[in-house]
């Protein structure tokens, strides 16, 4: 495994993150114990969830299933960078009592002692917004991080899903009134067929210091081989791979993809990664295994390299916008 520095942080982390989205909903807690096993064996040391994961009348169910796996011992909870995200409603029945959501300080007081308990730690080290929280000031949100910094059950704090001038006004409101680091990393939708990040997100990210961890780097499985797996009679393409391919302009772009790897010999999941992995401010994206074949296939992109000639060939296929502003302006 390699390792980088989380953004402008001392902090090290694997460029593989742990996604454990699936874990409760999709994958029991005996498989994901041992996935996260397998995971921590292979190098990977960075482990993301959220609050909200688990969903419907069961959120905050893979946070347990961690809080579980680290219950075990051996260790496993000071080889973790863990971090986790708030911002979701956690109302059992789906409608929040006022402040039980969002980012106001009582909610992130409330929000994060609920976690600590479910992950059965005493703190988290990467504390991420999962959304922007258009009512809540952001002098409101550090002022609450500040306490929770020094009451030492948080170390650093992210942000997932936020444009590119948030991550500016939440950094500029940390330095210059706070004093603080402010945000270190961004969580945002990035990959082959999603570049639009590429236009301010990133950029913002780079400029700011933060580390850019992309999440469904296959694009929920349309990057994986969907196309091939279909004619082998495999497993059909569900979601947002689905809605895709019924677009028979995007159809031809993914079979020309699958072509395009077939003639180098590579598999097309573990491109996705492996391109990932070159895109410059690119700390290290989320794998989200249901099995452990799934997270081995991961592991593989590590290792792999692709020829200028294969970069070539995939900017072809999926052109990013450009840089702002020209993408948009002479």
């Amino acid at each position: 495994m390699e390792y980088t520095q989380l953004g402008r942080t001392g902090l090290k982390v694997s460029r593989l993150v742990l996604g454990t989205m699936n874990f409760g909903p999709q994958t029991d807690e005996a498989d994901s114990h041992a996935i996260m096993d397998a995971a921590l064996d292979a190098g990977i040391n960075y482990f993301d969830t959220a609050n909200v994961y688990g969903w419907g009348e069961n959120k905050g169910r893979t946070e347990s299933i961690i809080g579980n796996w680290f219950a075990q011992g051996g260790g496993r909870r000071d080889k973790v960078v863990l971090a986790t995200k708030v911002y979701g409603n956690m109302a059992a029945d789906g409608d929040p009592w006022p402040n039980h959501d969002k980012l106001s300080a009582l909610n992130i007081r409330r929000a994060v002692d609920a976690s600590l308990k479910r992950l059965q730690t005493d703190y988290i080290d990467i504390y991420q917004f999962h959304h922007v929280d258009r009512s809540t000031p952001f002098e409101e949100i550090w002022q609450a991080v500040d306490v929770l910094v020094q009451q030492g059950k948080i170390l650093y704090v992210g942000s997932s899903n936020f444009p590119g001038y948030k991550i500016a006004q939440a950094n500029e409101i940390a330095a210059r009134r706070h004093g603080t680091i402010g945000l270190v990393s961004e969580q945002c939708l990035y990959n082959l067929a999603e570049r639009r990040a590429e236009m301010e997100v990133i950029p913002a990210a780079q400029e700011y210091g933060l580390g850019v961890i992309p999440w469904s780097p296959l694009h929920g499985g349309l990057l994986g081989g969907v196309i091939k797996k279909e004619a082998e009679g495999g497993r059909r393409a569900s979601g947002r791979a689905a809605d895709s391919l019924a677009n028979t302009a995007i159809r031809a772009q993914i079979q020309s993809y699958e072509d395009l790897l077939d003639k180098h010999g590579v598999e097309p999941g573990e491109a996705a990664l492996a391109w990932l992995l070159t895109r410059p401010g690119v700390t290290g994206p989320i794998v989200g295994p249901r099995t452990a074949e799934q997270l081995d296939s991961a592991l593989r992109a590590v290792e792999l390299e692709l020829s200028e000639e294969l970069l070539s060939g995939l900017d072809e296929i999926f052109p990013g916008p450009g840089p702002s502003p020209e993408a948009f302006a002479w």
